[in-house]
């Protein structure tokens, strides 16, 4: 078959995240755009961009775009294009929809519109008034924008967020995706400490320790669109062999973690066993004024507590003002935090090098970023 045109969703803020994961893959002629990232590939790209991507939500396959402004326009979009290509005659195939800043506001019926246009294209190909759709999964999304609808298959399912090394989480966790974005925009790299002092369920570090050992984030997990007609099991096959076959589990890791809540520790070790680094990632139950970073040019990327999560603001101001009075005994260290709270600069006793706004679940964040100095060349 020719390329499929394919799109990797990605958070508000963390789009160039994405683009250089995918340039890192060896993905040429991306077009980044907001909240996604196209680019071409063939059916094993699906399974291969699903097991490796650390930052991405989701792989799409763009069925067509074209402009609707009326219902009659939409179905004969729909279908036009090219659907039991993907979907067999058993497939389930559910419509998701958007609409922002179109003449179709009514999301339910967009969603009725579409799926009565691919039924019909579906009539024509299989020769059938009923589908039973009691084979596999394939997730249709119409998304309208400025009337022009975009048509997509969900490739992943459970967002790649799901990793599957996290069966429970604390309190307004941090979503893996976001924090393996924090570890890729620090200066972090595994001959380095890492530590967080606010390490809550440990998704920073278990994060921090998959990228360190060459990890893909999705060899734990399964994915829709295994199983389907053109993704056939000895692609996904292939592409989890190559997978484990980069693993780097030989490279030392100095990596540890802190939290004042014992229960946060408890839910981080049982995580962090799951995730394969029982031995590797260090925990303590500490306040963020007694941390114990070992080393020296370490990196520490965190999440400190905040009201607007946590419901606790004079807690929260006292956890960043610890935090910052900390940080001054650790000269050649980096620091990096995520959070809405526009003190920390304040207590840091000077401007961040760096800030950059991202979204921590709908909360507005920034990304503080101190750069500490780097290693000396061996």
């Amino acid at each position: 078959m020719t390329k499929i045109n394919l799109i990797a969703t990605a958070p508000m803020g963390l789009e160039a995240v994405v683009a250089r994961e995918l340039k890192d893959l060896g993905y040429e002629d991306l077009r980044v755009e907001n909240g996604r990232v196209r680019f071409t590939g063939e059916p094993i790209d699906i399974c291969r961009t699903n097991l490796w991507l650390r930052s991405a939500g989701r792989i799409l396959v763009n069925m067509g775009e074209f402009r609707a402004t009326t219902f009659d326009e939409l179905f004969e979009g729909t279908k036009a294009l090219d659907w039991p290509e993907w979907i067999p005659e058993d497939g389930e195939f559910p419509v998701n929809g958007r609409s922002q800043k179109s003449q179709l506001t009514s999301v339910p019926a967009c969603q009725g519109i579409v799926k009565k246009a691919v039924v019909e294209k579906m009539k024509e190909r299989y020769g059938t008034e009923w589908f039973h759709e009691d084979g596999g999964k394939y997730v249709i999304e119409v998304t309208l924008m400025n009337d022009e609808a975009m048509l997509t298959l969900d490739t992943t399912g459970w967002g790649l967020h799901q990793r599957g090394y996290r069966k429970v989480s604390t309190e307004a966790p941090l979503r893996e995706t976001l924090a393996a974005s924090l570890v890729q925009l620090s200066r972090w790299r595994p001959d380095r400490p890492l530590y967080d002092p606010f390490c809550g369920s440990g998704t920073i570090l278990i994060e921090a320790a998959m990228i360190g050992w060459n990890i893909a984030p999705g060899l734990r997990r399964s994915f829709n669109s295994e199983g389907w007609p053109l993704v056939q099991g000895e692609l996904w096959d292939k592409a989890r062999e190559e997978a484990f076959d980069a693993v780097k589990d030989d490279i030392p890791l100095q990596i540890a973690g802190s939290d004042i809540d014992p229960y946060a520790i408890e839910i981080a070790s049982a995580a962090v066993k799951k995730a394969g680094f029982g031995k590797e990632i260090k925990l303590e139950v500490l306040p963020v004024a007694k941390m114990k970073p070992q080393g020296d040019y370490g990196v520490i990327i965190t999440n400190p507590p905040y009201g607007e999560r946590l419901g606790d603001d004079k807690e929260a101001e006292a956890a960043i003002r610890q935090f910052g009075l900390a940080s001054l005994h650790l000269p050649t260290w980096s620091f990096f935090a995520i959070t809405p709270t526009k003190s920390l600069e304040h207590y840091f006793t000077r401007p961040a090098d760096k800030k950059r706004k991202l979204f921590n679940g709908r909360i507005q964040t920034d990304f503080y970023q101190y750069f500490g100095p780097l290693p000396p060349r061996k």
